[in-house]
């Protein structure tokens, strides 16, 4: 059952928490934010934890939902597929996905459920890229070294602030992603 109501809570925590950590998220603030009652948080979610428990719910399933999807080869090789990835992230900017995400992990870094719910993302995003890259011939700890190096940069590269248009942007992307993908079977070959 879809309740609107709830998803306007989640959406109003995430981006209290995008904006100043996990302090923000307090009912009074998210009621006085979306125009409503406290009375209407209390219909939808028990405590403040629980909102808390279910943010991180959805951020995790979220997450995972989407690194399953973009890893998906569908029909493409795993070289073609890791390239479509890196692209994927690497020229697209989403400010409040990165802000959740940074969130969320200084929120991981004194609480329990939190870093759980974390390290979960963390653990599917590293194997399903580490599939593409077993799939695309390396072995096994070579697969798994990549994908740690895939994510650094991954996520890394939205954190620096450096030019971010432009030819050269564009260079260091081409070429970053040349490193990642070096030593795999060649663009169109099947997997």
């Amino acid at each position: 059952m879809n309740d609107s109501g709830r998803d306007m809570w989640i959406r109003a925590g995430l981006a209290a928490l995008a904006a100043g950590g996990i302090d923000r998220v307090r009912v009074e603030v998210l009621a006085e934010s979306l125009g409503v009652t406290k009375g209407g948080f209390y219909r939808r979610f028990r405590d403040r934890q629980h909102l808390l428990d279910t943010l991180l719910e959805t951020w995790a399933t979220g997450r995972i939902a989407a690194i399953e999807l973009q890893t998906r080869p569908d029909g493409q090789a795993a070289r073609d597929r890791l390239a479509a990835v890196i692209h994927l992230y690497a020229e697209r900017n989403n400010a409040e996905a990165m802000a959740i995400e940074l969130a969320i992990r200084q929120w991981a870094r004194r609480d329990a459920q939190a870093a759980d719910a974390v390290a979960a993302v963390d653990a599917a995003r590293l194997k399903n890229v580490e599939r593409l890259y077993v799939a695309a011939g390396l072995g096994a700890d070579d697969a798994r070294a990549r994908a740690f190096l895939f994510y650094s940069f991954v996520f890394g590269q939205g954190l620096i602030q450096l030019e971010t248009k432009g030819p050269r942007h564009r260079d260091r992307l081409v070429e970053a992603c040349a490193l990642l993908l070096t030593d795999l079977a060649p663009l169109g070959a099947t997997a």
